[in-house]
């Protein structure tokens, strides 16, 4: 009697737990990565809290406000080496290996991006404990710790999903570098450090008008008790439709480099 052979589903699931543990191990691995990923914003916070922080009105302790910005620039140095490490991938000899089997884009990108994903959990964590020794003192209860950590994964998921489209894209792992470049600077136009209404006018309408403001205008009242306001409703929508729009654009991108 001939053995069953296994669904296209189940291959695809065993396909993406391979590739997700294959991504894990590099990343334990590459420790410069891991630890430039916590200590780059680590010491961030502490120039603008020590450094600036005194120059800096918010109306409350400046490292309280300063917090959740530097949690999701956490979340922008995660992804940044993930496009390093999709490009090493796509150009070292990886995907040619896997053109002949049965495997999804989605399986590739995704090991990349749980690992993205187990890099900045850690890199939070340390940043959240870090802010907790310089003063940080939130006010959220257990529901709002868990609505901030839920939308700041999906910020980290659709970072993470950006990230491979623009790693599918680069030669190499500098140029994927150099195209994450844009998702570090974004956060520096937002009001992760100074509000946005002390910016000039032209600055201000950037500020304001981008996803990553509301995002953290909403993790920011979560857990400190600020008002949100329409950014209770703004934020999640940002990132939920960055998600979308980032997991089509980088399988789409996988495709496209895969077929030819």
């Amino acid at each position: 009697m001939t053995a069953a052979l296994p669904s296209p589903s189940a291959v695809s699931l065993s396909a993406t737990s391979t590739m997700i543990g294959r991504s894990i191990r590099l990343t334990r691995r590459n420790v410069d990565t891991m630890i430039m990923s916590v200590v780059l914003p680590l010491l961030m916070m502490a120039m603008f809290v020590y450094v600036f922080g005194g120059a800096i009105h918010t109306g409350t302790a400046y490292v309280t406000y300063v917090v959740p910005g530097t949690i999701l620039l956490c979340a922008r140095y995660g992804a940044a080496s993930t496009a390093m490490a999709v490009a090493d991938d796509m150009n070292g000899g990886m995907i040619d290996r896997l053109r002949s089997m049965p495997v999804r884009a989605s399986a590739v990108l995704t090991g990349h991006v749980v690992a993205s994903v187990a890099r900045n959990a850690v890199a939070t964590t340390v940043v959240v404990l870090a802010a907790l020794a310089m003063g940080f003192r939130p006010s959220a209860s257990p529901v709002d710790w868990l609505l901030a950590a839920g939308l700041v994964l999906l910020y980290v998921l659709a970072l993470s999903w950006l990230a491979a489209g623009l790693g599918t894209l680069a030669r190499s792992v500098e140029s994927a570098s150099a195209l994450s470049f844009v998702m570090l600077f974004l956060p520096y136009l937002s009001s992760a450090f100074v509000p946005t209404e002390t910016m000039p006018a032209v600055l201000r309408t950037i500020g304001e008008h981008q996803p990553v403001t509301p995002v953290i205008e909403a993790v920011r009242g979560l857990l400190t008790g600020t008002p949100i306001g329409s950014a209770s409703w703004l934020g999640p929508v940002w990132a939920v439709g960055l998600l979308a729009v980032s997991f089509a654009f980088a399988t789409a991108c996988y495709r496209r480099r895969t077929s030819r």
